[in-house]
């Protein structure tokens, strides 16, 4: 097995608990369209609006005829609104500030242009060289366009990357990608799994 030579994270729900800002989000451009809103307790959909891409969310909320005007709302929206209603992960800025000092640090999120302004808010963005997005490739995952694109980024090869995600999107973009995987909070199944941000450090003996 290659060495580790780069981090990869996933953002919601591995930076950030971010289920009540994405719902907000979502319902508010259905709300806009006159569709009953998403409620937390309907698992399944409330899942999809926290992991999927925007594209993929509205095509099955609304069906594949309603995306463009789903998009055309949803990008008139200023994310910044939500922002408040998310939280960085226990030990995140510890982890990332020891993580930093040994390794380059990516992002690969199904977000789309709302990353820029998520990491500036929190302080984030200085901690990692490389941010792609569902707005970089031609798929976001479960596709590993992302992974590619980070790797090619960074100058390295898939093997020697890290990716760290909780949902089922995130383990296949890895295993397509041929990336070796973290398992946050064990919401999916990896390489191996991991409850906290700080057992990151200790598993690359940092």
């Amino acid at each position: 097995m290659s060495k580790v030579c780069a981090i990869v994270f996933d953002c919601d729900g591995v930076l950030f608990e971010s289920r009540v800002a994405n719902l907000a989000y979502y319902n508010r451009v259905l709300a806009h369209l006159g569709v009953e809103e998403v409620r937390s307790e309907d698992k399944e959909r409330a899942h999809l609006c926290h992991t999927a891409a925007s594209p993929q969310v509205f095509a099955t909320l609304l069906g594949e005829a309603m995306v463009p005007t789903a998009l055309d709302i949803a990008a008139k929206l200023d994310y910044r609104q939500f922002i408040p209603f998310m939280n960085p992960e226990p030990q995140l800025y510890s982890t990332l500030e020891t993580l930093a000092q040994n390794f380059p640090l990516a992002i690969a999120t199904n977000r789309g242009n709302s990353m820029v302004e998520i990491l500036q808010h929190f302080g984030l963005e200085r901690f990692f060289q490389v941010v792609v997005t569902s707005r970089d490739v031609p798929r976001p995952k479960p596709y590993p366009d992302m992974l590619f694109l980070v790797a090619e980024r960074l100058g390295m090869a898939c093997r020697d990357l890290l990716f760290v995600g909780d949902s089922d999107l995130d383990h296949e973009a890895a295993r397509g990608a041929g990336v070796r995987f973290v398992a946050y909070k064990g919401m999916t199944a990896g390489d191996f799994t991991i409850y906290e941000h700080a057992e990151l450090v200790s598993y690359l003996s940092l």
